[in-house]
């Protein structure tokens, strides 16, 4: 079985990284693509997540990341 991290980033889709025949890879660089999207300025959504060549996601491995700032109480 072959894995791909990918991300979805402002709306735009993108294959960070593929062809992965041991998860244990996939998921290292999966974390340090999820801390590269929380670090990143330009990133106000996004989504990261381990696929495997059915494009089944990864049980775990899918997180969604939105910077928005919370709507202040009135």
């Amino acid at each position: 079985m072959k894995y791909a991290v990918i991300k979805v980033t402002n709306g735009n889709f993108n294959i960070h990284a593929e062809g992965f025949t041991d998860p244990s890879a996939a998921k290292v660089s999966y974390h340090g693509l999820c801390q590269q999207l929380w670090n990143d300025p330009g990133t106000t959504t996004a989504c990261a997540m381990i696929v495997d060549e059915n494009l089944d996601v990864l049980p775990g491995y899918k997180e969604y990341i939105s910077k928005a700032q919370p709507e202040p109480n009135a």
